[in-house]
């Protein structure tokens, strides 16, 4: 369990430094991160973190695919990590 919610913390800080960084870079006009790997690491169960990222730094809130994804991919994560949970007891 203990490894689980410190797998969780990671990848959702990871999706929340990711949404900040790309923000950064866009106001540079760097070179991006890929939305692919957005969508990844929301997919890999840091779509909280991914989701918190978007509305704190108001990157990628008019993206159709963002709106609607990332929630669905927080569901995704939820079931998932219910599954899980329910398979260590």
């Amino acid at each position: 369990m203990t490894v689980l919610l410190v797998y969780l913390l990671a990848i959702n800080v990871l999706g929340f430094a990711l949404m900040g960084d790309d923000k950064a870079r866009a106001r540079r006009k760097k070179r991006r991160i890929p939305e692919s790997r957005l969508f990844l690491t929301a997919f890999l169960g840091g779509a909280l973190g991914v989701l918190l990222g978007m509305n704190r730094f108001r990157h990628k809130t008019l993206h159709t695919s963002f709106r609607v994804g990332v929630p669905l991919l927080l569901m995704v994560n939820a079931a998932a990590v219910t599954f899980i949970v329910r398979l260590m007891d």
